[in-house]
């Protein structure tokens, strides 16, 4: 009798788990989380072993391997770390010609309602020709993903359109996702520059959302990297990601700006400290983009200054009040000498740094507080 009635129960608890699994929802979600290549010979192809993975941030559609010049790109079969239960198309580990140019992928979540479109490209990464790089910000469109604020690019040496700035904009739209003006976000193109356009950053206030996730303030910034929304409500630190390879050895940072302090400065808790200014924070670095065991160095929010792969820095140390375009001319400070092999197969990253609120990483400033930054050049060695 009590076996019988154990059955039962162990009928009845198995048709209540199995209901409970059918009424769990579908996932939605339709991202690349990584992509990576194998190939017999990958030093044939890349210039560093982990050159052949890529973590994709969340907000970025295009990806793209930088190879060694002249390699065969005609067979290569990229595979997908993918969302749970999404599917893409073309399929995972398929053979692809990229010497045509992108490959497009198509990833659909896994309830077959929603789908995101990824173009992955592999791309000969070229020789810095010229010792002074330019930097006019005059080239600016909105984002393509969700069309609400604004991203910068350049053209390089070869005529190809490269999208190396990054901004915060993406972690403040969490903030103000049915904000519809793209001025309103904390960094924004205007046309008062020097000549042409110039680059304004300005601390906003986050409203109710900084109040509830502690986070009252978005600096206006704009970096030479790119930006990871994963860990904006998280370890909001990791979401800057500063730097990409660079093959010269700089030794001046200049270009121009303008600055104006908002009223209240505030520290993270939204407490007004009285007679407190805010400041603006201008910088460059150079550091070693691998360790000496090969893993691959990032630099971050909370180590940019720091991290003891850094050879070289340029910083202004005081960014306050200047009504008029006032120019700023920056020597490198070396720390370490500069391994030349290393040099020439991309083992340095360069960063470059403009924000509106020095302590702005800390969701401390003052709201208000722009900085307007234009005409920037890297002046390099010369080279025979």
């Amino acid at each position: 009798m009590q076996s019988s009635k154990l059955i039962w129960v162990i009928i009845l608890l198995c048709g209540c788990l199995s209901s409970c699994f059918k009424e769990e929802p579908l996932n939605a979600e339709c991202d690349i989380e990584s992509v990576w290549v194998h190939t017999d010979n990958p030093d044939d192809f890349f210039f560093n072993r982990t050159d052949t993975i890529i973590n994709v941030p969340y907000s970025k559609s295009e990806i793209t391997f930088y190879v060694k010049r002249n390699s065969d790109i005609t067979h290569m079969a990229p595979m997908f770390k993918i969302t749970e239960g999404a599917t893409i198309e073309p399929a995972n580990g398929s053979l692809q010609d990229f010497s045509r140019g992108p490959v497009t992928y198509k990833v659909t979540s896994q309830d077959k309602q929603w789908n995101r479109v990824y173009n992955v490209a592999f791309q000969e990464r070229s020789r810095t020709v010229t010792d002074t790089l330019k930097f006019d910000f005059d080239n600016y469109e909105l984002d393509k993903e969700y069309g609400k604020f604004y991203v910068w690019y350049d053209k390089n040496e070869d005529g190809k359109t490269t999208y190396l700035w990054a901004t915060g904009n993406p972690g403040f739209r969490y903030a103000y996702s049915t904000m519809k003006d793209p001025d309103r976000y904390p960094t924004t193109p205007i046309a008062e520059g020097i000549d042409g356009a110039s680059v304004k950053l300005e601390t906003r206030s986050t409203g109710a959302f900084g109040v509830i996730n502690n986070k009252r303030i978005a600096a206006g910034n704009l970096f030479y990297g790119f930006f990871d929304t994963k860990y904006v409500l998280t370890e909001t630190m990791k979401s800057t990601n500063f730097g990409h390879p660079f093959d010269k050895t700089p030794i001046k940072f200049e270009g121009y700006y303008r600055y104006k302090s908002g009223d209240k400065y505030q520290d993270k808790n939204g407490n007004e400290i009285p007679g407190k200014k805010d400041q603006g924070s201008i910088y460059s670095v150079m550091y070693r983009n691998h360790d000496n065991a090969g893993n691959e160095v990032m630099l971050h929010g909370d180590d940019v200054l720091t991290n003891p792969h850094i050879v070289a820095v340029a910083r202004m140390v005081d960014v306050t009040g200047t009504e008029d375009w006032t120019k700023f001319e920056l020597d490198f400070k070396y720390f370490d000498n500069i391994d030349e092999t290393l040099l020439n197969n991309y083992g340095y990253n360069l960063a470059i740094v403009f924000s509106s609120s020095y302590e702005g990483d800390h969701f401390e400033g003052a709201v208000g507080s722009t900085l307007l930054i234009d005409k920037v050049r890297l002046i390099c060695k010369k080279t025979e």
